[in-house]
Formats: structure tokens, sequence, C-alpha cells
């Protein structure tokens, strides 16, 4: 489990950990296993841990007050999961996240990340290039959001996520672009097909 996270955190930085770097980063992580539907994070619940996804597939998501699920975060092996606010501010969490796979993790807690951050520069280094591609990319979703048709938002979608087509189903898909299945599916047929 630990191998991937190890090729994973040396590919994001300059220079590579060192064996003693990677003792003090293995020591940080508790591995985890998930089975599909099983939740990870409660609506309500403190997010006690962010996760590193080793194997499977994560989704987080809210409930509307009318019962509709709004997908706010897809993710599969080499990504993490977690309800940053909740981590951060020790609030209770507004999201949902749950394994839509059997799903093999690694988990880290706030306290163990901060105390790795003071460590370790390159774990320093690799957060801010973390927390930089995060807010790259949040911006986009939020740029293509309010100014993309559905059709736009689907193609970027399966430019940028193609693995995400294999793994999650439409109705999920609709979601985290904030359309209906039924719109996701007439674009599929106008000719949108991986």
């Amino acid at each position: 489990m630990f191998e991937t996270l190890f090729k994973y955190l040396n590919k994001q930085i300059s220079s590579p950990f060192s064996e003693q770097e990677l003792e003090l980063v293995k020591n940080a992580f508790t591995p985890m296993k998930i089975r599909k539907r099983q939740y990870f994070l409660n609506k309500g619940d403190i997010c006690k841990y962010f996760a590193f996804i080793v194997k499977g597939a994560m989704r987080q998501y809210m409930i509307d007050d009318k019962g509709v699920e709004h997908i706010v975060h897809l993710g599969i092996e080499n990504w993490w999961i977690g309800d940053r606010e909740s981590w951060v501010m020790l609030s209770p969490s507004n999201y949902y996240i749950d394994a839509w796979e059997d799903s093999e993790l690694l988990l880290i807690t706030r306290a163990d990340a901060l105390r790795l951050l003071h460590e370790l520069p390159a774990f320093g280094e690799f957060v801010r290039s973390l927390d930089e591609r995060n807010s790259i990319a949040t911006q986009k979703r939020i740029t293509s959001s309010i100014s993309n048709t559905a059709k736009k938002r689907y193609s970027y979608f399966i430019n940028c996520y193609p693995d995400f087509l294999e793994r999650f189903p439409q109705h999920i898909i609709a979601s985290y672009l904030g359309i209906t299945k039924e719109t996701l599916s007439r674009i599929r047929k106008q000719g949108f097909q991986k």
C-alpha cells in the first residue's frame, strides 16, 4: 500500500524523499479498507482523517432539502478525499463520503499532517503543489459550471478525467457536472461517447 503513496509523493516534488523521511511519512498514515457503499464520513461528523486512495473509487456529496444528491468530488487511485473544511476547522461536515467500489485507503490526521509539514520540507513542497493544483481545478470547475453549456462541461470532463467514465455510472457523472442524467444521456447520444 505504501509504495503507491511513496511513488505518488516523489512524483510531486523536486527531489525524492530519503528512506528516513519515507519512514516518517509511513508512520503518519494508517491503512484502511472500506467496502463498496460503506461510509468514510457522514454528514454531521467531524472529518478526522484525509484519505489517499490506493485502490478503489470514492465520492463526496451532499443531499439538498428535496433529497437530491449533489456530487462535489470524485476520486480514484492516487486521489485524495476528505472534507477539508471539517478537517481543518474541526466542524461538523455538510457532506457524505462513501466508497463507490471496494477501496484501500491511507489515512492521515490533521495533527500528523502538521507534524510532517514541520519536520519535512519536502512534504511542505508536496502540500503546496497539491493545494495549488486543487485551487486551479476548483476555479476551472466553478468557471465552467457558471459559464459553459452542459455539452462543453461534459467535453471538458471526458478530456480531463477519462478514467472516471469507466468507474462511475452516468447519474453520478451527471450530478458532478450539475446536469440531469437525461441531459447527459442526450449529450452522449449526440456523439460524445468515449
